[in-house]
């Protein structure tokens, strides 16, 4: 993937933007990032570990990041007969990715309301942001600089947008939610649709809608992915805090407060009132119950359902999700169930054939 438009980078020029060294050419001009497989002339890649070997070995790539634990007996022996220049780093993936973004730089337009925009005569708009035609904001909403919205975007009454925010087409952001800066909104995604709150009328069996007057509020840097659904809160604020990354197709229900740095990947829900600790991961379908806690820096594997509070730094599995060792052990038995029932009935058939005195 070749760089939009960039001029290109020496590798020594890239080795002090990510703290790195170079063993080889630091002349070598890189142009853009790829693959270890898709790479070519002027473009970099980056090897983790020996299962990509083979990759690395037949590479086309013009440099590779490699860790600083690296050495000539560690790599593939066709890359040190190349003479392919190297870039040593902590962290080879951290490094790609921060010479990714030089590369490939923010989506940028001119500022300004376009023709066909719908703006409110007492909305704020920086003048430096950007308002496309087909997007709405309603009176009273805010949009800080050098925040773009899309065509079919809509920003409801009151709304606040920070600075630097990315929202792609046909995001919602209803009346009062608090946006921060430098936050991204993929497409369609919805933040402070109604919270699910209905009581029963016990007397008319009538589903009777719990009004939810709270908002969203979201801090900076986070980004939502598409389709991902934040509910406003009953009452109060649902929060996500700074840093939060949440993948597509994500439901996250109303009061529910998701701690800087967590992580959610793609269809899990939260239900109403969980609270999801700092730096925790939720992978994919994880299901969370209302009114538990995920603790800090714990590990939610794929499916598992999260029914009563995990202590922080857990890895749980499973439904209900418990200790992931465990979980382990116990699904190896699981997999034994249909022999081991076998077993059990031929034992009760030999014990009641001695407790009747005969021999089996």
């Amino acid at each position: 993937m070749a760089n939009q438009g960039n001029e290109g980078r020496t590798l020594g020029e890239l080795a002090e933007h990510v703290r790195g060294e170079v063993i080889g050419d630091p002349a070598v001009v890189i142009v853009g990032v790829n693959s270890l497989e898709g790479a070519g002339l002027g473009e970099i890649a980056f090897y983790k570990s020996r299962k990509h070997a083979a990759a690395f070995a037949s590479t086309g790539a013009a440099a590779v990041i490699v860790s600083r634990e690296a050495t000539a007996e560690s790599l593939p022996r066709d890359v040190a007969s190349r003479s392919l220049p190297l870039l040593r780093v902590n962290d080879p993936q951290l490094a790609w990715a921060r010479i990714s973004q030089l590369f490939n730089p923010r989506p940028t337009a001119s500022s300004g309301i376009r023709r066909g925009a719908h703006v409110h005569e007492e909305a704020e708009i920086d003048p430096h942001a950007t308002v496309m035609a087909g997007a709405t904001v309603e009176r009273r909403a805010r949009i800080g600089a050098r925040t773009v919205l899309f065509p079919g975007v809509y920003i409801g009454e009151s709304a606040v947008i920070g600075s630097d925010c990315l929202i792609y087409p046909n995001v919602t952001v209803r009346e009062r939610c608090v946006i921060g800066s430098r936050v991204t909104l993929h497409p369609s995604c919805v933040i402070g649709a109604d919270g699910f709150g209905y009581v029963v009328d016990r007397d008319t069996g009538e589903q009777v809608a719990i009004p939810q007057i709270g908002i969203v509020r979201i801090q900076d840097d986070v980004e939502i992915g598409a389709c991902s659904c934040v509910d406003r809160a009953t009452v109060g604020e649902t929060l996500i805090e700074r840093g939060v990354k949440i993948d597509n197709l994500v439901q996250i229900a109303h009061n529910v407060k998701v701690e800087r740095g967590a992580i959610l990947c793609a269809q899990v829900g939260v239900a109403g009132s969980s609270s999801i600790g700092r730096g925790a991961i939720l992978t994919g379908q994880v299901g969370v119950n209302d009114h538990v806690r995920v603790g800090e820096g714990a590990v939610c594997l794929t499916s598992c359902g999260v029914v009563q509070s995990i202590a922080d730094n857990a890895h749980v599995s499973g439904t209900p999700a418990f200790d992931h060792t465990a979980w382990l052990r116990a699904s190896a038995l699981f997999r034994q169930l249909p022999s081991l029932v076998k077993r059990w009935r031929s034992f009760e058939k030999r014990l009641a054939q001695l407790e009747l005195g005969r021999e089996p």
